[in-house]
């Protein structure tokens, strides 16, 4: 079989993407591999196509059943016999599949990682031929990574029980050094190959928006309105808030579910049905939704609240443009967003976990909490502050707020020298407080902590009164970011005075902000009314540039073609075909066979199955 060949006529690719064929290579040759590729970068065929070239069956192990159930549904599009084992079948449905499998029905099974553990799913390994073993979302292995599950911790005893040894693949969007050092131990590859591909998802325009809590609801409405052509996903921090935000959205009028762990089973899986069918614009969710869903034409994703790390947002975020084409990733963010993460993480349950190893994990989650306040609060580029998180340098910003955004210096020297001597004092009497008290101090406030351990008396105490204590604590968190002032890892809220600091107040140095300059009047764009100055801050916003090849009247079209196939096969929109792929089509305008063909993501199971209708859309609209 040739690989070439088999891309073209299985998934409508005419070649590959980069990496891609370095892993289908690597895999086919026996060798373990190791790959980061960003979402959308088609990690599914570096795995699906040497999966269907090698002899015997490919075991995935995957997380989700929706994600299990998203790519056999793919694959069988494609024209691949896939099939699926997880909790979601019922003992006789289970059974067919297993049966079926046996017979060598199916080139891949997709399997959740407790099934590995059961005796009937190992004594059907041990008998049969497993060519290969890919384990997606592999940071889930790890415990240094977000998502971890002490389940895959068992993949390894899985692959060691049976009889041969297949060839072991691990997959991931995101993950640190620390974390891919991890997944390779935890699943005992050897000498794998690594693959990191890169992080950049030049496709994606990110924002950042400052908001108190009282004006996110007029943020998101302005938001929705702008992207009312589009599908996306409202993430949201907790239960309660998901609730607000979809009668919010509900109210709005906006085609919107929701979804969060506290649901019953039934009403996440209707949710998700509808929003993954298209009959629901917007999915307004907490985190225990999005992980493997594969819907690509998800064309926004607004945080709306901060979340907890730079991994857990990028993966998030990482939900919107799958299919390539221009998204929007938006981030609403309040410093009230953090008291919600930390008690998070000090609420972690920690299972499967020595108390050492969830103190560890603690801190570990503690450094990527102030990584992620720092991403809502650099005036510098977003997307090289995430590239840069993961270890890669980014070469051009193709998009994001503060690169859209003018900014001028601000010269804080007066206000950053009393707050950092104000730590320094604190420091000498052996305390530590967080930055609300910190203004107190400064403001000459009243508070329990003012009294209890008698700062009144300090030389800085009152000598900020004329200060608003919003700015106050807007420059505390600058002078963070700049290095003068350090949260503490083992508890995030209490500042430091940092060796920088000390100099800069011994030397008197001179020091500045950047402050947008439509908004020179605070150190961020945070609205303090609910209309007029929000609309302010989305001046910042450039969209993406449109491909301009496209015939846009034909797209329409084409999506009209595709909602009724869609409907009429039972299958979510984006299976028919990708938003990447209708582009294409519009663009080419093929009318025979052999130009429909050369349509990216065309193969020759969709040719059979759509080629017809979508011709004869083709040829209507040129008038043929």
């Amino acid at each position: 079989m040739d690989k070439r060949k088999l891309l073209k006529e299985i998934f409508g690719h005419s070649d590959f993407r980069k990496g891609q064929e370095t892993a289908v290579d690597c895999l086919l040759s026996g060798r373990d591999l190791m790959s980061v590729m960003p979402t959308g970068a088609g990690k599914s065929v570096c795995y699906q196509l040497p999966a269907l070239m090698l002899e015997g069956m490919t075991l995935i192990v995957s997380p989700l059943i929706s994600l299990m159930k998203d790519q056999a549904m793919s694959l069988i599009q494609n024209g691949v016999k896939a099939a699926f084992l997880n909790s979601s079948l019922s003992s006789e449905e289970y059974m067919q599949t297993l049966r079926m499998a046996w017979d060598g029905a199916y080139k891949i099974i997709f399997v959740a990682p407790e099934r590995l553990e059961t005796e009937s799913f190992l004594d059907f390994a041990k008998r049969n031929k497993i060519s290969m073993v890919t384990v997606d979302e592999a940071h889930c292995v790890s415990q240094w990574g977000q998502d971890f599950r002490p389940s895959y911790l068992h993949i390894s005893s899985f692959i060691e029980a049976l009889p041969e040894r297949p060839v072991v693949g691990a997959f991931t969007a995101t993950a640190t050094d620390k974390v891919r050092e991890d997944i390779k131990k935890q699943l005992g590859l050897i000498t794998p190959l690594e693959i990191i591909t890169g992080f950049d998802r030049p496709n994606l325009f990110f924002q950042v928006i400052h908001a108190p809590n009282k004006n996110k609801p007029y943020v998101l409405k302005e938001l929705l309105d702008r992207f009312s052509d589009r599908n996306g996903i409202v993430y949201c921090s907790t239960r309660k808030q998901t609730e607000q935000v979809y009668i919010r959205c509900k109210e709005l009028g906006v085609p919107t579910v929701m979804y969060h762990a506290g649901m019953d089973d039934t009403d996440r899986m209707e949710s998700q049905e509808d929003f993954i069918y298209d009959r629901a614009r917007v999915m307004v969710a907490t985190n225990a939704f999005g992980m493997g869903i594969d819907k690509s034409n998800v064309g926004f994703v607004i945080h709306y609240g901060m979340p907890k790390s730079p991994e857990a947002y990028y993966q998030e975020a990482g939900r919107a443009g799958r299919d390539g084409t221009a998204a929007d990733c938006v981030l609403l963010y309040c410093p009230g967003d953090v008291n919600t993460a930390e008690f998070f993480i000090n609420n972690m349950a920690g299972e499967g976990l020595t108390p050492s190893q969830l103190a560890a994990a603690k801190k570990q989650e503690r450094k990527r909490l102030n990584a992620m306040v720092e991403y809502c609060n650099t005036t510098e580029c977003l997307r090289a502050f995430l590239l840069n998180y993961f270890g890669e340098e980014c070469e051009s910003c193709s998009g994001c707020s503060n690169c859209s955004t003018e900014f001028r210096e601000e010269d804080i020297t007066d206000e950053a020298q009393k707050i950092i001597s104000c730590v320094y004092r604190l420091s000498q009497r052996g305390l530590k407080f967080a930055a609300g008290a910190i203004c107190s101090i400064l403001t000459g406030g009243g508070d329990k902590r003012i009294e209890g351990f008698h700062l009144e008396t300090l030389s800085t105490y009152g000598i900020m009164a004329n200060y608003n204590k919003k700015r106050l604590s807007e420059t505390v968190d600058a002078l963070v970011r700049q290095g003068y002032l350090s949260r503490n890892d083992e508890e995030y809220r209490n500042i430091s005075i940092t060796e920088k600091g000390h100099t800069a107040v011994k030397n008197r140095d001179k020091i500045t902000v950047k402050v947008p300059i439509k908004n020179s009047g605070a150190l961020s764009a945070a609205p303090d009314t609910a209309n007029t100055s929000v609309s302010s801050q989305f001046a910042y916003m450039k969209k993406l540039a449109p491909n301009t090849e496209v015939d846009q009247e034909l797209y329409k079209k084409l999506k009209e073609v595709r909602s009724k196939e869609a409907a009429k096969n039972h299958l979510p929109v984006y299976m028919v075909f990708s938003n990447a792929s209708l582009e294409d089509m519009s663009a080419k305008k093929p009318t025979t066979d052999a130009e429909f063909l050369s349509v990216n993501g065309v193969g020759d199971a969709k040719l059979t199955r759509y080629g017809k209708v979508f011709i004869e859309a083709v040829k209507e609209y040129l008038g043929q």
